[in-house]
């Protein structure tokens, strides 16, 4: 991270929970924490149980009061605390510890030594993220929200119980689009353009995607990513869910918001304004520039990603999205129009098609087909609530496992 000198005085120091720090996302906010102490402190830890010694070393590495563990041993994650305290300096250091499904839904709603913290930041994978989003909202804190899937299952769920502005989006698009749409007011804006790799798989005909291999799908060209939103960025899945979310944040309607190709990932999104004004954002991909603007919304950190280097030429390029190839955005949108628990059975369907892809039970195409067959058996809710989606999610998962069992046989 670039250093761009002291930060200015009137600045105060914001508290930070992470959920999901030994991902992608937690990984770097804590890069992003790490460069601008004067802005941000880490008061608090959760992660899924696959890197428990990652997770001691980052608390440790942080002070944080308390840490969550999905999966896993207490006393395990204990030790490994111990032993991280013990090689650099800190013995005695013992913050308070949790474990289980409701690790990060206690560690979103921590109230610490100095009371709640500022900001959450979700950067947890799929709809588990829902009741860690909630008890995030419910704290009062700022929430930076990476984890797209609990808004798109919550919905109005989740859109009700955030105040205006509580909710600060971290996927590049949708940041991309916050910053946009400060350049007008919310009637003037008549369009929005969420901007897509193409992934690995961009240009191919729906024939030439039936043999991809699970290796190929998590090839991305541009973002390292975890293996379901890779595979979902190469289906396509990834910008359904986005639109959904795009959606939801902003409130503007499901067909007013476009999708566009732009291979070399560096306008991130665009608002279309009446005037006929497009305003895009633009910089090279990293995402430590959205998880700053989440974590300090809405001031920007100095420094924290390298600009575009206008002293070498260079070209951008925008091609419409093949639709028959990647037919995954339609069918979100579709989805979505229909409302209620069709997006939680979309993001359901897929997460557990994915699975079966990785395990090689079924074919890359059969993913997405397999989330619209689910779709298309769906009864849908009178009402979203929570019972609501987890029934929906319930139905959705057993649904696509009977259906994947008899491809596979």
């Amino acid at each position: 991270m670039q250093n761009s000198g002291p930060e200015p005085a009137h600045e105060t120091q914001r508290s930070v929970v992470i959920l999901g720090s030994t991902g992608s996302i937690g990984t770097q906010a804590l890069d992003v924490v790490d460069g601008a102490p004067h802005r941000f402190r880490v008061t608090a830890l959760s992660a899924g149980g696959g890197n428990p010694g990652l997770l001691a070393a980052q608390a440790v590495r942080t002070r944080a009061e308390a840490v969550g563990i999905a999966s896993g041993s207490l006393d395990e994650l204990r030790v490994l605390i111990d032993g991280e305290a013990a090689a650099h300096g800190a013995a005695g250091y013992a913050p308070q510890l949790y474990s289980g499904p409701e690790a990060s839904t206690r560690i979103a709603a921590w109230s610490g030594a100095a009371g709640p913290a500022d900001v959450v930041l979700n950067g947890i994978t799929g709809s588990i993220g829902l009741a860690p989003t909630l008890a995030a909202l419910a704290s009062g804190a700022s929430l930076a929200l990476a984890n797209k899937e609990s808004l798109i299952v919550g919905g109005s769920i989740v859109t009700a119980a955030a105040a205006p502005g509580q909710i600060v989006p971290v996927d590049s698009e949708h940041s991309a689009i916050a910053q946009c749409l400060r350049a007008g007011r919310a009637d003037e804006v008549e369009k929005l353009i969420l901007t897509a790799s193409g992934g690995p798989f961009r240009g191919r005909t729906r024939a030439e995607l039936a043999g991809v291999t699970p290796a190929q799908a998590l090839n991305h060209p541009t973002w390292d990513m975890g293996k379901v939103v890779t595979t979902n960025s190469a289906t396509l899945v990834n910008k359904g869910l986005e639109l959904i979310e795009a959606h939801l944040l902003f409130g503007v309607p499901l067909d007013a918001i476009d999708v566009v190709v732009h291979p070399q990932s560096v306008v991130h999104s665009m608002a279309q304004f009446t005037d006929g004004s497009v305003i895009a954002q633009a910089s090279p991909p990293d995402m430590r520039l959205p998880i700053a603007l989440g974590l300090g919304w809405p001031d920007r950190v100095p420094g924290v990603a390298r600009p575009c280097d206008w002293s070498q030429a260079t070209a951008w390029t925008f091609e419409p999205l093949d639709a028959s190839a990647f037919p995954a955005v339609e069918i979100a949108r579709d989805a979505a129009m229909q409302g209620t628990t069709f997006p939680a059975v979309f993001n359901a369907a897929n997460e557990e098609a994915v699975e079966a892809f990785h395990e090689g039970r079924i074919g890359f195409l059969d993913i997405v087909d397999t989330v619209e067959a689910v779709l298309s058996e769906h009864q849908g809710s009178s009402e979203l609530t929570v019972d609501s989606v987890l029934a929906a999610e319930e139905w959705a998962r057993a649904r696509a496992n009977e259906r994947l069992a008899m491809q596979k046989s």
